[in-house]
């Protein structure tokens, strides 16, 4: 058997040497054993086929989720990315020599639990280290020591650097924490469905209405979600319901979290500015909003969503950057049988006669057929550009070009110079918006930027996204807080500002959830109404990227939800 196996790999290597020129082929390399031959790297494929069941454009983590769920229920699957590396904003490059970035996206979060089991991320090399704690905020006051707040995941420890503020906030810490989990869970099951098609829930036989009662139950389990029991009350003025309240009854101050301004919710709980400051950073993180802004309550909520190793709310750093998640992705793809090229930039999507989608057009003319095309590009990118406008109702484009995609934020990468060191010092998010005001100010700058005084942009900060640049900064030497507040010297680095972010990642107006996650472009306004479940205007053609349901950040409900419904309509066909 292990000389058959050993025979078997031999062919194949032989076989790869002598057909594959792709540069996504030239690193491959066999891990051998009694299992046989196995290709370990992720993209590997062969040749690029003129025919799949299923095209996929672009490799973006939502764009290889969709690949893998599609392949793993055999559909022919093919990914076409046009960057010669996988991952969309998920990416590890090296900017300095010898020194690798996760160059757009840098945290873990918001991954779908049922992601990680159903493609069995470990298993395919995805491993994730705790940030803890996850935020430091020093404070810009004229005392020796300098006070300071750090947040991680102890309670004890939490409620020990809040009462240095104020005991009162210390002791509601747990209880804000509790109330904003239970949101969290109701919410939870709306993620991993398409939002309910209302259209058609009258529509039909009598059977097929039924069946389409069906897609109302996660919303259902969102009204009929049981309180946390660890929720005794909800601030200092309100009355305590009793342990195991549905959510339904307390549907009013959850609605009022999501469409109040986030400063209005904390005022409520905490009366210390840098506890509240801190938390607001949440609420504006990718979002042109000021704490003040109705409706930032979400975009925290959204950040708070996700969980890591069982820990809700818990982020981390993936070991070799975020671009080993995607590529952790891709092996499960590809392990699956899907193939996956790189610089492979689609042109345009092909129609038939009937104005279905039939495939896409490569910049190279070579043209790709399927029955089913993902676009795991922007709304923007998917309607307007690869998709002639006459073929699309004038209302729907209309939508499309109206999305609001204006983006606050630059990235910065720069090389710390404890990276130099042996042993650097764990990083945390450090936030230089105490107390509030700052925040507010900087929104306003970021809106009016020839009103806004000096000319000048951010203080650099390692991995940092400065939340509201008001100018493009160059490149150099930066002089950085430290996680203690020390100076710091930064050598080289990256700078990313929206223009950057569109021009090299193709998020449009450099905005990170490929559209602002206002309440107004939420769930069943995700592009557009009446197009939030996946489908498009075009029959066969489906948005599976941060600009469907249910948003942005590295998450990839978008992918697999879209990949549930294009399944469902191809075996329809």
């Amino acid at each position: 058997m292990a000389r058959h196996c050993g025979a078997m790999a031999t062919r194949i290597q032989a076989r790869l040497n002598t057909v594959c020129s792709s540069r996504w082929l030239q690193d491959w390399h066999l891990s051998l054993g009694l299992s046989g031959a196995r290709l370990t790297h992720a993209g590997a494929a062969e040749r690029l086929q003129r025919e799949y069941d299923a095209v996929v454009i672009g490799a973006g983590h939502n764009g290889l989720v969709a690949a893998a769920y599609l392949q793993q229920a055999g559909v022919r699957t093919a990914v076409l990315e046009k960057r010669h590396v996988l991952g969309g904003a998920a990416v590890t490059e090296e900017i300095v020599p010898g020194f690798k970035f996760s160059r757009a996206s840098y945290l873990l979060s918001l991954l779908r639990p049922q992601i990680y089991a159903e493609l069995e991320l470990q298993r395919h090399g995805l491993r994730v280290l705790p940030r803890d704690p996850y935020s430091f905020t020093p404070l810009l006051e004229d005392r020796s020591p300098p006070r300071s707040l750090l947040l991680g995941h102890n309670m004890a420890q939490n409620q020990q650097q809040i009462a240095q503020f104020s005991q009162k906030d210390a002791q509601a810490y747990p209880e804000y924490e509790a109330f904003m989990g239970g949101m969290v869970s109701a919410l939870d099951p709306l993620l991993d469905s398409p939002p309910v098609d209302t259209a058609a829930l009258g529509k039909g036989s009598l059977l097929q209405q039924l069946r389409n009662l069906r897609a109302l139950w996660p919303l259902l389990q969102a009204a009929g979600h049981q309180q946390p029991a660890q929720v005794q009350q909800c601030s200092s003025h309100t009355t305590s319901p009793p342990p195991g309240l549905a959510l339904g009854q307390q549907l009013p101050r959850y609605y009022e979290v999501l469409t109040a301004p986030i400063s209005k919710i904390l005022d409520q709980w905490f009366e210390s500015e840098p506890l509240k400051a801190t938390l607001a950073t949440d609420a504006v993180i990718g979002a042109m909003t000021s704490p003040h802004t109705p409706g930032s309550g979400y975009v925290l909520l959204h950040h708070v969503m996700g969980e890591l190793e069982g820990r809700r709310g818990a982020w981390g750093y993936v070991a070799g950057g975020m671009g080993a998640l995607s590529q952790a992705i891709a092996h499960a793809a590809t392990a699956r049988g899907a193939h996956i090229f790189a610089e492979k930039a689609v042109c345009h999507v092909l129609l038939g006669r009937d104005g279905r989608a039939q495939g896409v057009a490569l910049q190279d003319g070579t043209e790709v057929r399927s029955k089913l095309v993902l676009s795991n590009a922007s709304p923007q990118i998917t309607f307007l550009e690869l998709i002639p406008q006459k073929q699309l109702p004038k209302d729907f484009v209309q939508r499309i070009r109206q999305v609001d995609t204006r983006s606050p934020v630059t990235k910065i990468n720069v090389l710390h110079t404890s990276q130099l060191r042996e042993h650097p010092p764990p990083a945390s998010g450090i936030h230089r918006g105490y107390p509030r005001t700052p925040l507010q100010q900087a929104h306003d700058r970021a809106l009016h930027p020839l009103s806004a005084g000096p000319r000048t942009g951010p203080t650099g900060l390692p991995r940092c996204v400065p939340l509201h640049p008001v100018h493009p900064v160059r490149a150099g030497r930066w002089s950085v807080l430290g996680r203690a507040g020390q100076k710091c010297v930064c050598r080289q680095g990256d700078i990313l500002t929206p223009p950057d972010l569109e021009r090299i990642f193709g998020l449009p107006g450099g905005n990170i959830f490929h559209g602002g996650m206002s309440l107004d472009q939420l769930y069943f306004a995700r592009p557009a109404p009446s197009y939030s479940g996946y489908r498009s205007p075009i029959p066969g053609l489906y948005l599976c990227g941060s600009g469907a349901h249910p948003g942005g950040g590295v998450m990839g409900a978008a992918g697999r939800n879209a990949a549930q419904v294009a399944l469902k309509d191809f075996r329809s066909l």
